[in-house]
């Protein structure tokens, strides 16, 4: 970690880009897949997960391509496919046959996808407020998605994210607003998920039969109170997938592992230390 920015980890070359990435922990490898909110980055979203977890595992957090402090190549065009590609080129690049994986919200649907395309890579998978099948898009993600920057509207997107508006403060807000405006940060976001973006929602989720047909060990969570990704969408996965297990835990909205930091990582801890 960079002393003096926790985001910047070390950088590992995926493919023809630059993938900035935290590593740290020894133990069973697990792969981090952040959401796709603007500003964000892997320390950012895995900040609360990443110290504690690094204790029982080797848990590696990229930034994903287009977010963060990962290279943002010119012209570079975002799919699904992509994304999962960075992910195996990291994988091969780190040397690791297969890892864990846990995704959150727009991680969840690239965790999702790597799982039935590279069923062999992957040993269980989490998936938290997660993104993966169709629904019709809410108010909220419309909003994160469709974000202009300024402090008031981080301020107003932030307590969508948080069921306990505690947690959410002029400084939180203003961090985040200076991350979504860091060179080339708003650029790339805005061109991911252009209007309309219900397209997106459907361009992220993968075929039923395929999530059907997975064979991993799956715990999904989700915030009861969500007003980004709806509970419906971790109802149907944990419906689809015959070896999960779901959790969903009240009084939270889309921030479960900032809004219920130490059971959510008590609970992804336990689950991925499970023998089997």
């Amino acid at each position: 970690m960079n002393q003096s920015d926790p985001e910047i980890g070390r950088r590992v070359r995926t493919g023809d880009f630059t993938t900035n990435l935290h590593d740290r922990g020894d133990g069973s490898p697990v792969l981090f897949i952040h959401g796709s909110g603007p500003g964000v980055s892997a320390w950012a979203n895995w900040r609360g997960t990443l110290p504690v977890l690094s204790e029982r595992f080797r848990v590696i957090a990229p930034d994903m391509v287009g977010f963060g402090f990962t290279d943002r190549p010119a012209g570079f065009v975002y799919a699904r496919e992509v994304w999962v590609r960075q992910a195996i080129d990291l994988l091969d690049a780190l040397g690791l046959e297969a890892v864990d994986i846990v995704g959150n919200s727009f991680g969840g649907a690239i965790a999702l996808a790597l799982a039935i395309a590279h069923p062999t890579r992957v040993r269980r998978l989490v998936l938290m407020g997660s993104v993966g099948v169709s629904f019709p898009i809410t108010e909220g993600l419309d909003r994160v998605w469709g974000y202009e920057p300024s402090f008031a509207e981080m301020r107003a997107m932030l307590d969508i994210f948080a069921f306990d508006r505690g947690l959410v403060t002029d400084e939180l807000a203003e961090l985040r607003y200076r991350a979504s405006i860091r060179p080339g940060f708003q650029e790339s976001f805005s061109a991911m998920f252009p209007a309309p973006r219900q397209r997106w929602v459907d361009a992220l989720a993968s075929d039923e039969a395929d999530i059907r047909a997975l064979p991993h060990e799956t715990l999904v969570i989700h915030g009861r109170d969500d007003r980004v990704i709806p509970l419906e969408a971790s109802l149907r996965l944990a419906a689809l997938i015959d070896r999960s297990q779901l959790h969903v835990f009240g009084r939270c909205g889309h921030w479960t592992q900032i809004e219920h930091a130490a059971r959510f990582n008590r609970l992804v801890g336990d689950f991925l230390a499970e023998a089997g």
